[in-house]
């Protein structure tokens, strides 16, 4: 079993999406027993949320029920998943600062570096933006989970 956790800031957004897209994705590959997926934030201030209601409405446009309950990242995440993929710079960093050990800073990914046709740096925060940019979130997002489920069927 291959585990993923997904990290954005605050669990709402960004991290919630690429998990349910993830799964989505596995779903639909009969992977299901193969890979397991899940998502965390750097913050606790939305703990037991659900991700933003406006990100839930674009990503429903597409196919895709955000109902994770947003949950902060904690130390046993980085022995418990294989890979943890954060979705921008800071998150990376706030991500190694928060590794107990050098082993789990291994475990460590950017998300845009799963891309395939998108050529990004990282995946935007639409927390403060308009619709164009939860869509564009999704867009990079679908694209990164395809290219990250490829990578880790091999």
């Amino acid at each position: 079993m291959k585990r993923i956790l997904f990290v954005c800031l605050g669990n709402i957004c960004r991290s919630s999406s690429a998990e349910e897209i993830m799964r989505v994705l596995v779903k639909n590959a009969g992977l299901e027993n193969d890979i397991e997926v899940d998502s965390a934030g750097i913050l606790s201030y939305h703990e037991g949320e659900l991700p933003d209601s406006r990100m839930r409405m674009h990503a429903s446009r597409r196919g895709y029920n955000l109902v994770h309950r947003s949950r902060p990242i904690c130390t046993f995440d980085f022995y418990n998943f294989d890979m943890i993929v954060g979705m921008d710079d800071r998150n990376i960093q706030d991500l190694i600062d928060r590794a107990p050990d050098l082993e789990s800073e291994k475990k460590i990914y950017r998300m845009t570096d799963f891309c395939r046709s998108k050529i990004v740096d990282y995946v935007p925060d639409p927390y403060y933006g308009g619709a164009q940019g939860f869509e564009n979130v999704l867009d990079i997002l679908e694209d990164a989970c395809a290219g990250l489920l490829e990578e880790v069927r091999l």
